[in-house]
């Protein structure tokens, strides 16, 4: 039961966008040039480290939403939400770039203190290849998800545990981006109904 008065049927941070529409626009924005904008970090490569620091927060909503869409834009097979899943438990032994690897240690460290960023973190980054925007970027889109995953878990928003409401959450955004959509589409869960 969340903690507010929201729309029942609305997972994550559906519920609170619907319930503060003046919020919601500014947020989506910011979420659209983070994550689908024109930008040398593909779409799917940026929805992994929204996804990695959802999942180092233990936001099951955006965790398996963004992992969902990463999937989704990597290709939809089973094989891609496997990848999302093991990267999720230990990027290091996937067989991500090794910029990719560097990008997703700092957005790790950012999630547990932007300071704990290093020198020799970046400077490896940049021996990957990584420009600095992408570094900033990565930093970038690891804060604004630990405050979009305090905003889900800390209304305490309904989380399914139904693996097709995150596929299909995940083809529709992988699809259309996060601008202009209709988030007031209720959803039933099939299997559970517990808040992550």
């Amino acid at each position: 039961m969340a903690h507010i008065s929201l729309m029942e049927g609305l997972p994550g941070i559906r519920g609170p966008m619907t319930f503060s529409p003046d919020t919601t626009k500014p947020l989506c924005d910011l979420v659209q040039v983070l994550l689908t904008g024109p930008h040398t970090l593909t779409p799917a490569e940026r929805e992994m480290i929204a996804t990695y620091v959802s999942s180092q927060n233990d936001c099951y909503y955006c965790q398996h939403c963004h992992g969902s869409t990463a999937a989704q834009h990597l290709g939809g097979t089973p094989a891609e939400y496997d990848f999302i899943q093991q990267m999720k438990e230990d990027f290091e032994s996937t067989a991500l770039s090794g910029k990719m690897k560097a990008l997703l240690n700092i957005a790790g460290k950012v999630q547990q203190g932007g300071k704990l960023v290093t020198g020799a973190d970046v400077e490896r980054a940049r021996r990957e290849g990584a420009s600095d925007k992408e570094i900033h970027d990565t930093v970038l889109i690891a804060a604004a998800f630990c405050m979009f995953n305090r905003y889900v878990d800390g209304l305490a928003t309904w989380q399914p545990h139904d693996a097709e409401i995150y596929r299909e959450i995940g083809q529709q955004t992988a699809q259309l981006g996060y601008v202009g959509r209709d988030y007031k589409k209720q959803f039933a869960a099939k299997q559970g109904n517990s808040n992550g």
